[in-house]
């Protein structure tokens, strides 16, 4: 025996209504370009699909067949015609690291302003914190270059007040100092001090790879996931004043990070990109 009240709304109208939630509302004559709960049931009521229904209802509706709120992402295709046979090589690299040498995956990470920055933490009901509104950031900014060593899943970092290919090629020769008996195979994006003529040369000549990313395809690159934990750990819901202090608020997390950390292993191994018919030039 079937018990509480009777759907007042049928299946077929439950379905038009998930239908015009999915629909531009600009498609239907209204001047906004989505819908809230609120403009979606004044519609479903103007448009004779529904004599009355509650907010709290379209909310159930919509809930109950799968439709959720959602925020809209961008996506870029890669232009490089060499898309296929670089990602593949990128690939073979995270799978099946050379015995000769050492994969690590290369990025900047920044420009580091001094700015409050929005973070989430645990609170009491009504009890938010507060930062202040930077207007004026006049100290300048600096930058971080960094190395994920697959190997042991550590990153190995230096902030500096610029980001061109001098510090950058300091910094590979402070990686080469770390491996010096082994090769060094790098992956890294289309960055210009990154291609640098004394940069490409210096690596020629100490048994250092630079691997480069497929335009457009940053994605690729492990380190990545890495700064996202960074910006969400170190900088999230802070107010540094000083750079010294931000800085050292980045070394912490970084050293404890380390302490912490394990060989990487099985990058995007349930992502389309693994299968045999993925469009390779599309990101």
């Amino acid at each position: 025996m079937e018990r509480g009240a009777p759907r007042r709304i049928d299946e077929q109208t439950r379905d038009w209504i998930c239908v015009i939630a999915r629909c531009d509302p600009r498609f239907l004559s209204r001047p906004f370009s989505c819908w809230s709960l609120t403009k979606l049931r004044d519609y479903l009521i103007a448009a004779g699909h529904v004599t009355t229904i509650s907010v709290e209802t379209v909310r159930r509706i919509l809930h109950e067949r799968g439709i959720s709120w959602q925020t809209t992402k961008t996506w870029k295709a890669s232009t490089d015609p060499d898309f296929t046979s670089k990602m593949r090589r990128i690939l073979d690299l995270y799978d099946h690291p050379p015995a000769d040498g050492r994969v690590l995956c290369v990025d900047e990470f920044g420009p580091l302003n001094l700015q409050a920055r929005p973070g989430r933490a645990w609170r009491g009901v009504g009890h938010p914190v507060r930062l202040r509104a930077t207007y004026r950031r006049d100290q300048g900014v600096r930058h971080m270059i960094a190395a994920l060593d697959l190997a042991t899943g550590k990153l190995r970092y230096r902030i500096r007040d610029r980001k061109r290919s001098r510090e950058f090629l300091s910094f590979l020769k402070t990686l080469r100092r770390r491996w010096p008996d082994q090769h060094l195979y790098l992956i890294l994006d289309n960055f210009s001090p990154h291609k640098h003529p004394e940069v490409r040369s210096w690596c020629a000549a100490n048994q250092v790879d630079l691997v480069f990313l497929p335009t457009y395809a940053s994605w690729l690159n492990w380190i990545e996931a890495e700064f996202a934990a960074v910006r969400y750990f170190a900088l999230n819901g802070t107010d540094h004043r000083t750079h010294a202090e931000q800085d050292t608020a980045i070394g912490a997390y970084i050293r404890w990070r380390n302490q912490h950390a394990r060989p990487k292993t099985g990058f995007a191994i349930r992502s389309k990109i693994r299968h045999t018919d993925y469009p390779f030039k599309a990101a």
